[in-house]
């Protein structure tokens, strides 16, 4: 079984090694590269936690500043063993997305000591304002780094496609599953996608990538790699999710 990343660099090779050692070979082909924004302006002395949306997130933050002893919430456990592999000691995991982020922000921390902020890119897929607002936090947002969308479909994925190689494609945001969908169209690569399955991170990941046929279009249970990283394996087992 063959299956096509389609993470940015960073996290596309970490996955392409948890696909290693399924037994499963892989193809990168980034839909984003993320460019961090210089002269951020960084003031964590009122901060009482930080929140990483994603990995690309923890990067960033990490870049910016030297203080590894902030108290951080990741929304997932990969982006959390990012923060960890960073030298963040004070990690804690929602294992979900940005709503049971809220929940686990509501039940460890209290309102009154002091602002969160989320360290996060310039497009946010969900936002959390809503959620941690509601919960009666003051949250700061600050941008940290720029997804900038593949303008032409990498030349990994295009060989791989047109030879037909290729049995599952993994997304992990709207944002690269419509990248992907628009540069499939562009190279004239969509017709080779039905013959492909889609494995998709959450049901909006898969609204995206419905804008093509596919042979099959399957959503994690849960938003999370682990959840996804099971489709794979069911897929490889037995032919099916």
């Amino acid at each position: 079984m063959r299956a096509l990343i389609t993470r940015p660099s960073g996290d596309a090779e970490l996955l392409a090694e948890a696909l290693r050692t399924r037994g499963v070979e892989s193809a990168i082909a980034p839909m984003l590269a993320i460019e961090p924004l210089p002269d951020v302006d960084l003031d964590l002395s009122d901060v009482q936690a930080v929140l990483l949306t994603s990995s690309n997130g923890a990067r960033a933050f990490a870049a910016a500043t030297d203080d590894r002893g902030v108290r951080i919430f990741a929304v997932g456990d990969s982006t959390a063993r990012v923060a960890r592999a960073l030298k963040f000691f004070r990690v804690e995991s929602a294992s979900g997305n940005v709503e049971d982020l809220g929940h686990l922000v509501s039940k460890q921390l209290n309102a009154k000591d002091g602002p969160i902020l989320h360290a996060a890119g310039q497009v946010v897929a969900r936002d959390l304002s809503g959620v941690i607002i509601n919960a009666g936090f003051t949250l700061r947002r600050l941008v940290l780094y720029r997804a900038i969308p593949a303008t032409a479909m990498p030349g990994t994925a295009t060989a791989a496609l047109s030879a037909g190689t290729i049995d599952a494609v993994l997304f992990f945001s709207p944002r690269t599953a419509a990248t992907f969908v628009t540069l499939a169209g562009d190279a004239g690569l969509a017709e080779y996608c039905k013959s492909i399955t889609a494995l998709c991170l959450s049901e909006p990941v898969a609204e995206a990538a419905r804008a093509i046929e596919w042979r099959a279009v399957e959503v994690a249970e849960r938003p999370s790699q682990s959840q996804l990283l099971r489709l794979i394996d069911r897929l490889a087992a037995g032919g099916g999710v």
